[in-house]
C-alpha cells in the first residue's frame, strides 16, 4: 500500500481517462490530482510538488513531450518521475525518454502493469529524495564543522604568538621553537579548513563570484613574486613568460573574473609545482588563444618534477583524492581550483609523463559565461 505522502498528478485532456487513472491510484491509497492540460500542469507544479506525474502524450496546445521538456529545464524543481501515457502506436518512446521522461506505457494498458510501473518510479523518487537529504545533512555538517574549527584555531595561534613574544614571561628558546612549529601546523590546518569551506560553498551552489575586469599580467607577477623566495630556497628557476602581443596597451591584459578566486587557483598551481619539483624550473606562460568560440586566456604552469603516472591522472581533480607522493596534501586544492575555473566558464587540465614533469593548463574565456547559483546547485546534486 502507498504511503499517505505519495501524491500523483494525472494529466490528460480526456475526463474519462482521468477518472479511470484516478480510481486505480486511489484504490492503492495514492493522493491524486487530475489536470486537463500540459499548460495547467506547468502552472500548478510551481506550488505543488507531486511525487509522480502520469502524463498523456497527445494533448491539444501542449503535448506531453513539450511539458516534459519544460519541467526538466526548470532547475528549481526537485526530481519528479514522469510516466508518459499514450494511445498512439506512432508515439516515439526514444524521444520521450531522451527529453527526460522516466518510463512509457501504451493504452490500453494492463492495470497491474501500470501500478507496477507506478510503484517502481515512486521507489526511485524516494531513493533520490533520501540521497538528497543525506547530501544536505553532509553539507550542513561540513559547514558547521569548518566554522566551528576556524575560531579556536585562530584564537590558539594568537595566544601562542604571544608566548613566542614573551608576553607571559621568558620562554626557553627550545620551547619557543616547539611553539613556532605548533603555530605552523595550526596554520596548515586552518588553510585546510578554509579550503574545505570554499569547496563546500561551490558544491552547494552557495558561492557568489565577484566579477570585474582586472590586469592578468599584474596578478601573475604578484603571485610569482610572492613565491620567488620558496623557489630560491629550493634552488629552482621560477619564470614568468608573457606571450601576449603588448603593443603598449595595458588593456590587452584584461580578464573579466573574480580576481581573488583566480589568484587562489594560480597560487595553488605554482605552489604545487614548486613543492613537487626538486631540480630544474617552474615555467609559467600566459597568452591569448583563439578557439572555436570565443577567444580564451591560456595560463600554463610547467614543472620539471617527477611527473604523474597515467593511472593517477584520471582522479587528480577529484574531491579528497590526494596523490601518492609523500608530499601530497589533502586532495582539496586541485578540486577547488577546477571548480573555480569551471565557474568562470573555463577548463583546468593536466598533461604529465613520469620523469618528464607536469603541465597544468587553465583556459578561461576573456568574458566568461558564468554558471548561476541554480545551475551549480543542480550540477552538484
Amino acid at each position: 500500500m502507498a504511503a499517505k505522502s505519495d501524491h500523483v498528478f494525472v494529466v490528460d485532456d480526456s475526463a474519462d481517462n482521468c477518472f479511470l487513472l484516478q480510481a486505480l491510484l486511489e484504490d492503492e491509497n495514492y493522493q491524486v490530482t487530475t489536470l486537463s492540460s500540459g499548460i495547467e500542469l506547468l502552472e500548478v507544479i510551481g506550488e505543488q510538488r507531486p511525487d509522480l506525474i502520469l502524463l498523456d502524450v497527445m494533448m491539444p496546445e501542449m503535448s506531453g513531450y513539450e511539458a516534459t521538456q519544460q519541467i526538466r529545464a526548470r532547475a528549481d524543481l526537485p526530481f519528479i518521475p514522469i510516466l508518459l501515457v499514450t494511445a498512439h502506436e506512432r508515439s516515439n518512446v526514444v524521444e520521450g525518454l531522451d527529453i527526460g521522461a522516466d518510463d512509457f506505457i501504451r493504452k490500453p494498458f494492463d492495470a497491474d502493469e501500470l501500478m507496477a510501473r507506478v510503484r517502481a518510479l515512486l521507489r526511485l523518487k524516494h531513493s533520490v529524495d533520501a540521497e538528497r537529504v543525506i547530501t544536505q545533512q553532509r553539507d550542513d555538517f561540513v559547514s558547521r564543522l569548518t566554522h566551528d574549527l576556524r575560531t579556536p584555531l585562530v584564537a590558539a595561534n594568537r595566544m601562542l604568538t604571544l608566548v613566542t613574544e614573551d608576553a607571559f614571561g621568558d620562554v626557553p628558546s627550545e620551547a619557543k621553537g616547539a611553539v613556532v612549529q605548533t603555530i605552523r601546523n595550526n596554520d596548515h590546518l586552518l588553510t585546510m579548513v578554509n579550503t574545505l569551506l570554499e569547496v563546500y560553498r561551490y558544491e552547494a551552489g552557495r558561492k557568489e563570484t565577484a566579477i570585474a575586469p582586472f590586469n592578468l599580467k599584474r596578478l601573475l607577477e604578484e603571485v610569482v613574486g610572492q613565491l620567488q623566495p620558496l623557489a630560491q630556497e629550493k634552488h629552482l628557476a621560477l619564470k614568468l613568460d608573457d606571450g601576449v602581443d603588448y603593443q603598449g596597451d595595458e588593456r590587452c591584459y584584461t580578464l573579466f573574473g573574480d580576481r581573488l578566486e583566480l589568484r587562489r587557483v594560480i597560487l595553488n598551481l605554482i605552489d604545487n609545482a614548486l613543492k613537487f619539483t626538486d631540480a630544474g624550473s617552474v615555467h609559467v606562460r600566459f597568452e591569448t588563444v583563439p578557439t572555436d568560440a570565443p577567444t580564451h586566456w591560456s595560463i600554463r604552469v610547467k614543472d620539471t618534477g617527477p611527473g604523474i603516472p597515467t593511472a593517477d591522472q584520471a582522479e587528480i581533480f577529484a574531491w579528497f583524492r590526494p596523490g601518492k607522493h609523500r608530499r601530497s596534501g589533502s586532495g582539496l586544492g586541485l578540486h577547488l581550483s577546477q571548480r573555480i575555473i569551471a565557474a568562470h566558464g573555463g577548463t583546468l587540465t593536466l598533461a604529465s609523463e613520469v620523469g618528464q614533469g607536469s603541465t597544468f593548463a587553465v583556459q578561461i574565456p576573456l568574458q566568461p559565461i558564468l554558471q548561476d547559483t541554480a545551475q551549480r546547485r543542480q550540477a552538484s546534486q
